[in-house]
């Protein structure tokens, strides 16, 4: 006996489509931490999130890093980026190629706790001061102004270990045997200058880098969830939600790579060069900039453009992930209001 229409319906009708839930993510990602935003525990678990965001993927990324930089001072020593691996590592092994990887992960971990706690706090304060309303009429401002207040503060942190990293990098013969072994070098032949001289041309560098890096990922992820998604963030998946980031992550980087490359170079070049007597860092700069020209300071610009997109990228994807993992939402697009 076979069963009737009314009840094959009524049947199908209570059947649910049998997904794997380890396969498939289905239920959308809401914020439910118990950290409020805009407190100062708030700002701590983004600066730890800053911290495994840059210190890792800067470490990560240090071989990219190496060939970029030796370009940079020697635009002829490789004819590109895997030609340079093969080079380092046939004539220094593959540990080589993390020359100055210890400079790169304490310094880029110091600089990341700046950039992004500061960030979080920077654009919290500055939409204080100018009211919500305004605050949501001009983000882009309040994006730029936050991520430059904060870049300026974090570029402090990281000086010292960008001088070591890059002289230990891009000496012609190896510049220290241990990384105390380089900090010594550096204090007893220049002191605490030799630390800081390049502070000026990094600011130049990381400010409108990372000006570009914020603004445009907000307004990428924004964008994203506007115009080719069609529902309100916290109506996506927690995966799903990560991949937007990811992907307004590499966007932005790759704007930032060209942004802030002129500037990469010099802080290369400046690191190397010898300071004659009473010549000031300024001096040194323009010095450096009429021998490279125009052309020479975009030497390297194709693996910097490799290296800051995917570290961009995985960065903020490291950034989101460590804030989802403590309950708080995603960085950009705030949902919409829910209706009355």
């Amino acid at each position: 006996m076979l069963p009737s229409a009314q009840a094959l319906s009524a049947f199908k009708a209570t059947q649910k489509p049998f997904i794997a839930s380890s396969v498939v993510e289905k239920k959308p990602f809401v914020a439910h931490s118990t950290i409020e935003v805009g407190s100062p525990r708030y700002f701590y678990t983004c600066a730890a999130g800053g911290v495994l965001a840059c210190g890792l993927t800067h470490y990560l990324m240090t071989p990219v890093d190496l060939v970029k930089c030796r370009m940079q001072v020697n635009k002829s020593l490789y004819s590109g980026v895997f030609d340079g691996f093969k080079k380092i590592a046939s004539a220094e092994g593959a540990r080589g190629l993390y020359l100055g990887g210890a400079p790169t992960l304490l310094g880029y971990s110091l600089q990341g706790m700046g950039k992004y706690g500061f960030y979080e706090y920077f654009k919290h304060l500055y939409g204080g001061f100018v009211g919500e309303e305004a605050a949501a009429k001009y983000k882009t401002m309040l994006y730029l102004s936050a991520s430059a207040s904060a870049e300026f503060i974090a570029d402090i942190m990281l000086c010292p270990m960008e001088a070591l990293k890059i002289k230990m990098q891009t000496s012609t013969t190896p510049f220290a045997t241990s990384f105390l072994g380089g900090i010594r070098k550096i204090n007893a032949a220049e002191g605490l200058n030799g630390f800081y001289k390049g502070l000026t041309p990094l600011w130049l560098r990381q400010i409108p880098y990372t000006m570009v890096k914020f603004a445009t990922f907000e307004k990428t992820v924004e964008a994203i969830y506007k115009h080719v998604l069609s529902k309100p963030k916290d109506q996506y998946t927690k995966t799903q939600q990560l991949g937007v980031t990811f992907a307004a992550g590499y966007f932005a980087g790759i704007f930032c790579a060209i942004v802030s490359h002129p500037a990469d170079t010099l802080v290369s070049k400046l690191n190397n060069v010898a300071k004659a007597e009473g010549e000031s860092t300024g001096a040194i700069a323009i010095r450096i900039l009429k021998d490279l020209g125009f052309s020479g300071v975009w030497a390297g610009l194709t693996p910097r453009i490799f290296m800051i997109g995917t570290l961009t990228a995985l960065q903020w994807f490291i950034y989101d992930s460590f804030k989802v993992q403590t309950g708080l939402p995603t960085t950009g697009a705030v949902a919409a209001p829910k209706k009355e």
